[in-house]
């Protein structure tokens, strides 16, 4: 089975990765979505790294990013691109935490409480994201599948801390429910208004969907997991790494 090689660069920059499978064991991990680089992760982080987010005009609100789990423990967090079980398949965060402004997570709060009544609980895949990895991203994915990453010349909703990406979990077991597509799944199955799959499925998607816009988000239109909170605009695009950040929230532009 091929492992994951981390240049020193590579290594820096995530804080200690590690080699690791690029496809674990059915039985071990949740099954996820895999391209084929355009070119390798480890020669385009630095140059995501090196580069500059767009210069944005007008008045932005002060950012405060708060991590989702200081406000509701049940909560539960899977975020992939701090493990090799991503579409890039390696590890693109040093830290499996999420955060956002802090009227998205408070509605966010209020979606999952909400959920619980009905035997479900929401699990986090990611949420704000620092710029550099949506450069990344672009820079990696073939330019046929760009319609499912954000092009970093305007910023992707994640970087303002506005948008969040998501599933249902079941609160007896706490299992990841089916969907008719795999999270970051590059497929017309993963678009909200997909017909095919079961019916359980897409009534599992379309119930997350009616309390997520119930709450002030809007679905993306080619992913059923991407949310973008209605203030997104009202946020500037941050570059700034989940070790800068504080559990209680707030954040410096950078």
């Amino acid at each position: 089975m091929p492992r994951i090689r981390c240049s020193a660069l590579l290594f820096l920059a995530l804080a200690g990765c590690a080699a690791a499978p690029r496809h674990p064991a059915p039985a071990s991990a949740t099954p996820y979505f895999h391209i084929e680089p355009v070119r390798p992760v480890a020669e385009l982080l630095p140059i995501a790294l090196a580069a500059t987010p767009p210069v944005e005009a007008g008045e932005f609100r002060a950012p405060d990013l708060v991590e989702l789990t200081t406000l509701d423990a049940t909560l539960k967090l899977d975020i992939r691109y701090a493990t090799p079980r991503n579409f890039l398949g390696t590890p693109l965060y040093s830290q499996a935490r999420a955060f956002l402004q802090r009227p998205a997570a408070e509605a966010l709060v209020r979606v999952n409480r909400e959920l619980a009544a009905l035997g479900y609980g929401l699990l986090i895949h990611d949420a704000y994201r620092p710029w550099y990895v949506t450069r990344l991203f672009w820079d990696a994915t073939p330019a046929d599948k760009h319609n499912f990453v954000a092009d970093p010349a305007t910023g992707s909703r994640h970087n303002r801390g506005c948008a969040v990406d998501l599933t249902l979990y079941t609160l007896r077991d706490g299992r990841a429910v089916d969907m008719p597509s795999l999270y970051d799944e590059m497929s017309e199955r993963a678009y909200p208004g997909y017909a095919g799959g079961s019916d359980a499925a897409r009534h599992l998607r379309d119930l997350l969907r009616q309390r997520m816009e119930a709450a002030g988000f809007t679905v993306y239109e080619h992913e059923w997991w991407h949310f973008d909170y209605q203030d997104w605009k009202s946020y500037a695009i941050q570059n700034v790494r989940f070790e800068a950040l504080s559990a209680g929230g707030t954040a410096a532009r950078r």
